[in-house]
């Protein structure tokens, strides 16, 4: 294979890992928000995570567009 597709694809399956990892966050703190008793801190908790990761995953696309890992392409181009 070549260095960039296999690149691109390692980049791909971290975007989607985090991606899946923030929705199970996000489905968790749903469980939580339904069946624990008021101001339960698991959902704050795992509402903190998801907000966390999906600051994280913003972070490592920037950097990932400013050092040439991914390459941004135009609509229509």
């Amino acid at each position: 294979m070549n260095g960039v597709i296999l690149r691109s694809m390692w980049v791909n399956l971290v975007i989607i890992a985090f991606l899946a990892v923030i929705v199970f966050s996000l489905g968790s703190a749903m469980f939580y928000l339904v069946r624990e008793p008021h101001g339960s801190k698991k959902t704050v908790r795992a509402l903190s995570w998801r907000i966390g990761l999906s600051l994280l995953l913003f972070v490592l696309l920037m950097l990932g567009i400013f050092t040439g890992v991914i390459v941004p392409h135009g609509l229509g181009g």
